[in-house]
């Protein structure tokens, strides 16, 4: 097993349930728990061996230092401001990871290193060069208030992405587009924070892939960002179950949160505890080259497993997911219609096949009449079913 340094300092209590990290499931009980399960180490176990070196390949992005300079007032650095950009970025670098070398992949402790790995490092580097560097990042979000020295919240961050992957997919030959990704941001409120469930609209998700193939695929690799509200000060503990269900889903990317003011990336839990990459450690800038397989990456992973509780976490976050094809996306799907039965009325968002007039249940404590209610989506040709409105909690 991989050293996993500051061990001690992770307050890990050796549980013994099961550990998901982004729709993997690692169980750490060892083979003899019922024969002895006082002198039995859930550590020492192959399972959370390989949840570690699971754990260790995620791209890790922190605050960064001697970048060249940003803005009118010259930011050399990210440093106490740029948490939120930072923790973004590690959710979409795992989403390009999932979508050029797969769930399965780990880094490499020889070298050469994979040049795909190599590819995707460079495209979140610290320079306008790097497509989704938190410069380029800055200057896409400027309408939803990103700026240097300055924090936003989860549902900006959100926006920001999409405006900035949809440009990159703008300028791309259709040929290149293999290398990129659809994206879509699950939003009820206009302004995102304001509460209330958000709505996943198939219909929207289809014209949004046809736009970004330009009309020549039916389907397309997609990044889901689901920004949410889930509470006032804290969340509202009947939303605890369901998010930690999230991570279970094979297209999870985990949260974008952390505390308040404090962004980090979660990326698994157990019981619960939340596992996360902290974006707040200052590294100098590295240069990633395309062409240098040979170069240290180190700094971008992470082999200190950190953990908060879950019921710690702001409740303004956001959630990602990504679906390489339609069975994907209908298998994603079927597991958020089956958070259903767990929901008790207060679902973590809602989805449509078109757009009418969906009746979202509150994240704000504050729950509509008709929340605890579940309506399904017409199957007859009746006058009455006609008229129902076609949603349904999820």
């Amino acid at each position: 097993m991989r050293r996993i340094l500051g061990f001690g300092r992770t307050g890990i209590t050796g549980s013994k349930s099961d550990i998901w990290l982004l729709g993997v499931c690692y169980q750490v009980a060892q083979d003899d728990d019922n024969v002895n399960s006082s002198c039995s180490d859930p550590t020492e176990s192959e399972g959370f061996a390989a949840f570690v070196d699971d754990f260790a390949s995620r791209i890790l992005i922190t605050y960064r230092k001697g970048f060249l300079p940003i803005g009118d007032l010259k930011y050399t650095t990210d440093v106490n401001w740029g948490c939120m950009i930072r923790s973004s970025q590690m959710l979409v670098a795992q989403a390009f990871l999932i979508h050029r070398l797969g769930r399965s992949w780990r880094k490499s402790l020889h070298k050469p290193l994979d040049q795909s790995y190599i590819e995707i490092l460079h495209l979140f580097g610290d320079s306008e060069d790097s497509p989704y560097s938190i410069h380029n990042l800055l200057q896409a979000g400027k309408a939803y208030g990103l700026a240097p020295g300055s924090w936003v919240g989860p549902y900006a961050m959100c926006r920001t992405w999409e405006i900035l992957l949809r440009s990159k997919r703008d300028g791309t030959e259709y040929g290149e587009l293999s290398n990129l990704m659809a994206i879509h941001v699950v939003s009820g409120d206009e302004d995102g924070e304001r509460g209330g469930a958000p709505v996943l609209c198939v219909d929207d998700i289809s014209q949004n892939i046809f736009e970004f193939s330009r009309g020549q695929a039916d389907w397309t690799p997609i990044l889901l960002l689901v920004p949410l509200v889930l509470g006032l000060d804290k969340i509202n503990p009947r939303y605890l179950p369901l998010l930690s269900a999230t991570f279970a889903f094979p297209q999870s990317l985990g949260l974008l949160g952390g505390r308040p003011g404090a962004s980090t990336y979660i990326v698994g839990v157990q019981d619960e505890k939340a596992f996360y990459l902290d974006p707040h450690e200052v590294q100098q800038v590295l240069n990633i080259k395309l062409d240098n397989v040979d170069i240290d990456t180190s700094s971008y992973h992470c082999n200190v497993v950190r953990h908060m509780p879950l019921d710690s976490v702001d409740p303004s976050l956001a959630i990602g997911f990504y679906c390489r094809d339609k069975n994907d996306f209908d298998d994603f799907c079927l597991r958020t219609s089956e958070l259903i039965s767990q929901s008790n009325g207060a679902p973590l968002f809602t989805i449509t096949e078109t757009r009418s007039s969906p009746k979202p249940g509150g994240h704000d404590g504050k729950l509509q009449d008709n929340a605890g209610s579940q309506d399904y989506f017409p199957t007859g040709d009746s006058e009455d079913c006609a008229q129902e409105d076609d949603w349904q909690f999820l």
